[in-house]
């Protein structure tokens, strides 16, 4: 009888062992067959981006949303996953009497789960998150345009400059005012270079549809990137996201997309003299944003200095 039940115990393990792996591979197909029918459609429009702006306007902006997309769906994966466990080991191995349940160890399939997966997914995002960020900072030696972001509380000025480098020559300029939200004109299918630089504090140059927030610094600090085109004309909102201030939140500009050609007629009225406003009329576009509105700063002899301006009237 012992030897009996000696021999049965290796085929029940052998059994048992079979199951586990069978269940994990069925888990693994499953897996895979739901990522696939998730990219097989549009998840991130279905789910606005899962937070990401959409609607991008350079090929820099698409690669980081494909990016986010990919990572949430692989982190929603694993969560999901996650949660199938501990929901399954609380139903199967919920208490049944005052007996203990079966204590097991080594299993080897588990143990290898969830050591190798995470090192792997770990592995995979690093890859493809150091391709993306190394094409996202990569800039050229001779950009197209190239265009000085100038920060100060609480508002823009845009210096279109002809080389790189705090040493090139600014050809025209464009600065905002309280009455004035100051428009950043640039052209379709050319590459871009961005030149920041503050006048104060820590600014923050966002067009989400353009490429993530980048920092602007004062002092001789120039925060430097590229985009290698922009491909859809129109008018997008801009904003400064770091908190500068009291007007922090109104401190916005707008970009305006054209034509190479447009582009080119612009910078020549600018050149010549003509206001912004001017420019932008003679190339049939609206001389003013119309993606925001200059805020109201309210600064009178009622609420603003005012022992100052009672001792000025006296």
């Amino acid at each position: 009888m012992v030897a009996r039940g000696s021999d049965v115990r290796p085929t029940a393990g052998r059994r048992s062992q079979r199951r586990n792996a069978v269940r994990l591979a069925g888990l693994g197909v499953g897996g895979a067959a739901l990522l696939t029918l998730l990219t097989g459609c549009d998840v991130g429009k279905t789910f606005h981006g899962f937070g990401w702006p959409q609607g991008g306007i350079t090929p820099q902006s698409h690669r980081m949303y494909d990016l986010w997309i990919a990572s949430t769906i692989a982190a929603l994966a694993v969560g999901v996953f996650v949660w199938g466990l501990i929901f399954w080991c609380i139903i199967r191995y919920r208490k049944r009497g005052d007996s203990l349940p079966v204590q097991t160890r080594f299993n080897m399939p588990m143990e290898f789960l969830y050591t190798i997966a995470p090192v792997l997914i770990v592995a995979v995002l690093f890859y493809y998150t150091a391709i993306v960020q190394t094409d996202v900072d990569r800039t050229s030696k001779n950009p197209d345009v190239t265009v000085e972001v100038v920060a100060f509380k609480w508002n823009w000025q845009f210096n279109y400059r002809d080389a790189i480098g705090p040493d090139a020559n600014t050809v025209a300029s464009t600065l905002g005012t309280t009455e004035v939200i100051p428009v950043l004109v640039l052209p379709t299918g050319r590459s871009i270079r961005f030149e920041e630089t503050s006048k104060d504090v820590i600014h923050s140059f966002w067009v989400p549809e353009l490429l993530f927030k980048r920092d602007v610094f004062p002092g001789n600090v120039r925060n430097v990137f590229e985009v290698d085109r922009l491909t859809t004309e129109g008018a997008y909102v801009g904003r400064c996201a770091e908190l500068c201030g009291t007007y922090h939140s109104m401190m916005n500009f707008e970009l305006r997309v054209v034509s190479p050609a447009e582009y080119d007629q612009f910078l020549a009225a600018k050149k010549a003299g003509q206001s912004t406003q001017d420019a932008l009329t003679a190339i049939g576009e609206n001389p003013l944003a119309t993606t925001t509105e200059p805020f109201q700063t309210r600064r009178n002899e009622n609420n603003f200095n005012k022992t100052s301006a009672a001792g000025v009237g006296s």
